[in-house]
Formats: C-alpha cells, structure tokens, sequence
C-alpha cells in the first residue's frame, strides 16, 4: 500500500498531533507561517507514507487528506 497526504496549510493550526500520530515519521512542522500567523506541518518523507490515516483522524481540524494506492508488485 502506497499513501499520501495533503495538508490544507490554510486551516493548520500546528498542533502538531499528526506529527505525534504518525508512526511513519512522514509529516514535520514546515518553518513556515499561514496566513492566519500559525505555523503548518507538511509531509516531509513523503515517500514512506503507507496511508494509514492516523494523522487525518487525530486533526482536530480536518486539515489532512489521506490518499491510498495498491502498489502492484
């Protein structure tokens, strides 16, 4: 299984409870600011996400979505 996430940077608020959430270590706080002043997490190692969804469940504010692909093999 193959995943991916979108993060929508506009509503995070970087509680950064994803970050906690993801057992894969995918997502990170971006150094960034939105332009509401907070700061954004973003899918840092994209490449190891398997789209469990842990990081969109635990969003307080549904900012994640979460893609899944079956990788043939």
């Amino acid at each position: 299984m193959k995943g991916a996430i979108v993060v929508d940077t506009e509503r995070c608020k970087g509680c950064q409870l994803c970050i906690i959430a993801c057992p894969q270590k995918v997502i990170a706080m971006a150094g960034k600011v939105n332009l509401h002043g907070y700061p954004y997490v973003e899918a840092a190692n994209e490449e190891s996400c398997v789209g469990c969804a842990s990081c969109g469940i635990v969003c307080p504010d549904g900012c994640i979505t979460v893609y899944r692909k079956k990788v043939e093999e």
